[in-house]
């Protein structure tokens, strides 16, 4: 099989692909024949080697679709679909970026869809990410505002309609003036063009500041998104755009406003149920949901796209089909 070997951190050009052995599943363990997957900015940051406890040589990949091959165990059919992500993939044992991974069989989630494999390889972690963050951390309800700092993002611009969707009025931001319409079309009721502070802005829209907000940027701009919010209200920083783990010297009762709760959302410790992901691809395959997929490559091309999602211009979900 093929695999995309991380061989030591570093830049793009490290991510050899190789022919590999076909795994055999253990107990407890599933072979799956990986047909496509999404590419996330987690991976990035380990392969630059900003994940602590990774070794190298390690194939990425923190999620995957494709068709089950071998479960010892009998519980899931050759044939099956299924969807893969977080649990340690790709950082505690070999993930996704591979012809075949062999992955522990309590990850696995079983689905029913006819959509091509480069739609599905965006949703599991995408899906996971957006839902969570919005109904089991920020717990949204009908009627509320949320801004979205990061709007652009793909999970900026799934967060959008769903929460659109929901009921929500939304304000979603961009560093560039040119992707207003962009976000506009896709669900936004405001946008706001993103130079470090914002906090007036979002005042001039909503002068008692928004009930809940969605931080994609990260820690570097934590502070001031806070500071966009009501008293009573919310922020969930799910995404480090900016690729920064920590806050400097903080200081809670400097740092965050009076009467604002702060959270995370976080798939590997909290996960949305199979249940809500196959609704998912029912709204996808019915036009409620649309997905922006950004660009989508070949195993052999897997540098390149790193190379893309790096620059950040890749405008959706960049994708790799096997």
């Amino acid at each position: 099989m093929k695999a995309a070997v991380l061989k030591q951190a570093g830049g793009p050009e490290n991510i050899v692909v190789e022919d590999r052995a076909i795994p055999a599943p253990s107990e407890g363990w599933v072979l799956i024949k990986v047909k496509a997957f999404g590419l996330n900015r987690s991976e990035l940051m380990t392969r630059k080697g900003l994940s602590p406890g990774v070794k190298f040589p390690r194939v990425l990949g923190i999620e995957c679709v494709g068709e089950v091959k071998d479960d010892p165990s009998g519980e899931f059919k050759p044939g099956q679909k299924v969807a893969a992500f977080m649990g340690g993939m790709g950082r505690d044992f070999d993930g996704g970026y591979a012809e075949y991974a062999v992955l522990p069989k309590h990850l696995l989630m079983p689905f029913n869809s006819n959509l091509a494999w480069e739609q599905l390889g965006a949703m599991p972690e995408m899906f996971q990410t957006v839902y969570g963050s919005l109904h089991l951390a920020l717990k949204i309800q009908p009627g509320e505002t949320l801004l979205i700092r990061g709007g652009t993002s793909s999970i900026g611009m799934l967060a959008s309609q769903l929460a659109k969707n929901y009921g929500l009025t939304v304000i979603a931001t961009t560093r560039s003036g040119q992707k207003e319409d962009l976000l506009l079309k896709n669900g936004a009721d405001h946008v706001v063009i993103d130079d470090g502070d914002i906090q007036q802005k979002i005042k001039e829209i909503i002068s008692s500041g928004v009930d809940k907000v969605l931080e994609l940027v990260g820690t570097s701009a934590l502070r001031d998104s806070l500071a966009c919010i009501a008293p009573g209200g919310t922020a969930c920083m799910t995404g480090m755009l900016a690729e920064q783990w920590s806050v400097a010297d903080f200081a809670p009762m400097d740092f965050m406003p009076a009467a604002v709760s702060l959270t995370t959302y976080d798939s590997g410790q909290i996960r949305v149920s199979d249940k809500h992901f196959q609704e998912f691809i029912n709204d996808v395959e019915s036009g409620a949901v649309k997905l922006k997929i950004g660009r989508v490559f070949s195993l052999l091309q897997i540098a390149e796209a790193h190379k893309l999602m790096e620059d950040n211009s890749a405008g959706g979900k960049i994708v790799v089909v096997t």
